[in-house]
């Protein structure tokens, strides 16, 4: 088959290079390693260069496709693989534009942080698999390769967590992490075994063509779903599969936490979104119909309890990064507003509002945690003490961060304030009047426990005679980089949220 992409007619397989692109780029890694095994300051560099090139080149192609409507309805329409097993369309382009981005980051990052560490090879591999992963997720229009795709994402994460093999803390995270995951696989595949007992079949369109008459199995259809929504509130960190992301996320490198808890969480959502609304959105009552299985109010109770116990968890936090780690947990219950306030005729709205959450978070988190990186590297303590008067010293590191910060509560700083904006105004065109007060009310929590920081950086006096004496350049750069889109995207989301908002709607016929 050939699609028609800027008036050149090509293989459809190019729909995918994006993700090629990325698994290209581990095996130049592998390749790289065994001509250079051994760790040094001139490997280190080969390997960071190839890693955050390939991460680019997937992040700047997802891009390209997008402008040129590879697989959206203005352009090539979406592109089917594999017999619709895989389909290349705005939605799955639009994730892996925030899967590459987030990488490229995280790689360029880790230039300084890996300095005179070993395993420097295995390390950019296993981050490269993992996007590959992610990458895929975002394609994937069968349960059978969401849930390939998800190994493929989760098994090289389980051990970066543990990449510190001298820190027992990153081992018991890792070990934690690999425990509930492999608990979450068991949960979804069962789950996804019972939604083939009901359906007679694994592709999502199959699926819900099945689903659209009469339902013989409802029962066994609504444990599969249920079953298939707590796999999903796995990866996305979400309530009640959330509790290893704190010790997850505090135990592992400081990058790779960024890494997982923005790429990953992206990737986890973009199943969600396309399972659920591609595959069970007549037995959902979507279709105008009683719903069977009433998923659609899970999803509510699930993003309430998610933003609130986040939220609530991370104001009680005394380290910045379990601060961190908990207030993603809030962000995930943000996000899911996109699946439960489907209650209005424009649709799209919502969902392409928790889209372009996704992708300003990505900036902002990722920004976030590089920023612990980078007071890691200085030896800067963790808690919020520690902190105090930093800005003395590095005044631009600490400037981002409140970019950061800010954003992430919701403050005209950054791209952070439209995305909530609009998620609040899905909320109250659906009427969904729980979601949207505990949206604000878990917001102006936020503020709180981030203007902590910000409080300990800018006005607070130093404890100690602490003092920095060098500035990692790459470390630093990663840092600016986040900040600055981050503060971009402000004026900027006019010019992106139609891309999230037309991928969006197209998931509903």
């Amino acid at each position: 088959m050939v699609v028609d992409i800027a008036g050149y007619r090509v293989a459809d397989w190019v729909a995918m290079t994006p993700a090629l692109v990325l698994g290209l780029t581990a095996m130049v890694l592998f390749i790289v390693d065994s001509i250079e095994p051994r760790p040094g300051s001139s490997s280190n560099a080969v390997l960071a260069g190839i890693s955050t090139v390939g991460a680019l080149g997937a992040f700047l192609l997802a891009g390209t496709f997008l402008v040129l409507g590879v697989g959206q309805p203005r352009g090539t329409g979406a592109v089917d693989l594999f017999n619709g097993q895989l389909v290349v369309d705005g939605m799955s382009l639009f994730f892996v534009v925030i899967v590459g981005s987030v990488t490229a980051l995280v790689m360029l990052a880790s230039y300084d942080y890996l300095d005179g560490e070993s395993y420097q090879a295995e390390y950019y591999g296993l981050v490269i698999m993992a996007a590959t992963g992610m990458a895929v997720m975002s394609s994937a229009n069968s349960l059978a390769t969401v849930f390939v795709a998800l190994e493929l994402s989760s098994l090289p994460s389980y051990a970066l967590v543990a990449f510190v093999k001298e820190n027992r803390g990153s081992v018991e995270a890792g070990l934690k992490y690999f425990l509930v995951g492999a608990l979450s696989s068991s949960v979804l595949v069962y789950g996804i075994s019972l939604v083939y007992a009901a359906s007679g079949s694994l592709q999502l369109n199959a699926v819900a063509e099945a689903l659209s008459g009469s339902v013989e199995l409802v029962g066994v259809l609504g444990i599969g779903i249920i079953m298939v929504l707590l796999g999903v509130a796995f990866k996305t960190a979400s309530v009640p599969f959330h509790f290893w992301a704190p010790e997850a996320y505090e135990g592992a490198p400081a990058p790779v936490s960024a890494f997982l808890s923005s790429a990953s969480k992206a990737a986890g959502f973009v199943v969600a979104f396309r399972v659920f609304l591609t595959a069970f959105p007549e037995v959902g009552g979507l279709g105008g119909g009683e719903p069977v299985v009433d998923w659609v109010t899970a999803v509510t109770v699930l993003a309430v309890v998610t933003m609130t116990v986040g939220n609530f968890a991370a104001a009680n936090q005394e380290k910045v990064k379990r601060m961190l780690a908990y207030s993603s947990v809030g962000h995930a219950g943000y996000v899911l507003i996109g699946l439960a306030a489907l209650n209005t005729p424009d649709r799209g709205l919502v969902l392409g509002a928790s889209m372009m959450h996704l992708l300003v978070y990505g900036f902002m988190n990722t920004g976030a945690f590089l920023f612990i990186a980078l007071t890691d590297y200085w030896g800067v303590g963790r808690t919020f003490q520690d902190f105090n008067g930093l800005s003395e010293q590095a005044p631009l590191a600490c400037a981002a961060m409140t970019v950061f910060l800010f954003s992430l509560a919701g403050l005209p700083i950054g791209g952070g304030f439209i995305s909530k904006l609009y998620l609040l105004l899905g909320t109250v065109n659906a009427g969904a009047w729980l979601l949207a007060a505990s949206l604000i009310v878990n917001s102006a929590l936020s503020l709180f426990y981030y203007s902590r920081v910000v409080k300990a950086m800018w006005i607070e006096d130093s404890a100690g005679e602490f003092e920095i004496d060098s500035y990692p350049s790459s470390l630093y750069a990663a840092v600016v980089i986040a900040a600055f889109v981050t503060f971009a995207l402000l004026p900027a989301f006019g010019l992106l949220s139609p891309s999230a908002f037309d991928a969006a709607s197209v998931l509903f016929g």
